[in-house]
């Protein structure tokens, strides 16, 4: 993220110390599912839940010698876990971690678009009914056509940005998933059990299917919802 360009509350969610976070959390639920399912003890479990930890500089100086994040930071949380290190991470590959906190971390900024696009809606019907009567020029094809009112115009963006929270919400919906498949998404290690009781400590629904990552289809379907959302405030600003 560009400091410059980016929100605070943006900036805390796609943050280094948020991203490990979340990391840490996929981590902490998959110890708690595993030991639920008699993977591993218990006391391994307990001890990643309440002991895990990590430090930014230490992950970001270990992974300047492995030149890979998530062995640096799993090298450093396991630095605090003893002898029950050598559960963390059990089974899994860099992607069960990676992707389903990812989707995670969508959500979260998800939540603050769609917060921004209700309250934009609501300023947008209080200006059509504050315009409603206020005559202006009409245009067609680029030229001078029959008046309209400027509450007109403001009722259009108003449905126009009511359909883009129906898409962001569908695209909401179609993220909301993680997967705990292993390298090649075939359950080697890990199994589908796991994946379901993990994907519902974290509030997300298992993938019906993966590979070694959750397929980018719903990441660009997302996408799509945000940049359909950015053509509309686009147009407003450019028209207004």
């Amino acid at each position: 993220m560009i400091p410059r360009y980016t929100t605070k509350e943006m900036g805390k969610i796609w943050g280094d110390e948020n991203k490990f976070a979340k990391w840490l959390e996929v981590e902490k639920a998959v110890a708690y599912a595993q030991a639920e399912l008699g993977m591993i003890p218990e006391k391994a479990a307990e001890d990643i839940n309440k002991k895990s930890r990590f430090d930014i500089k230490k992950i970001e100086e270990i992974e300047s010698k492995t030149h890979h994040d998530v062995v640096a930071f799993l090298t450093d949380v396991s630095s605090h876990l003893g002898d029950s290190s050598k559960y963390l991470h059990y089974g899994l590959t860099s992607s069960d971690v990676g992707d389903t906190a990812l989707s995670l971390q969508i959500l979260d900024a998800v939540e603050v678009v769609e917060k921004k696009i209700i309250k934009f809606g609501g300023l947008l019907k209080e200006k059509a009914k504050e315009y409603a009567h206020t005559v202006m020029v009409g245009r067609t094809h680029g030229i001078h056509a029959e008046p309209v009112t400027l509450g007109l115009k403001f009722t259009m963006y108003a449905f126009e940005m009511s359909r883009n929270l129906e898409r962001l919400e569908a695209a909401r919906q179609s993220i909301s998933y993680g997967k705990i498949s292993g390298a090649v998404g075939t359950y080697a290690n890990t199994g589908p059990q796991l994946e379901e009781k993990v994907c519902g400590i974290l509030g997300l629904r298992p993938a019906p299917v993966s590979t070694q990552i959750l397929q980018r289809d719903r990441h660009a379907q997302l996408i799509s919802a945000l940049a359909i959302t950015g053509a509309t405030l686009e147009k407003l600003a450019l028209e207004v």
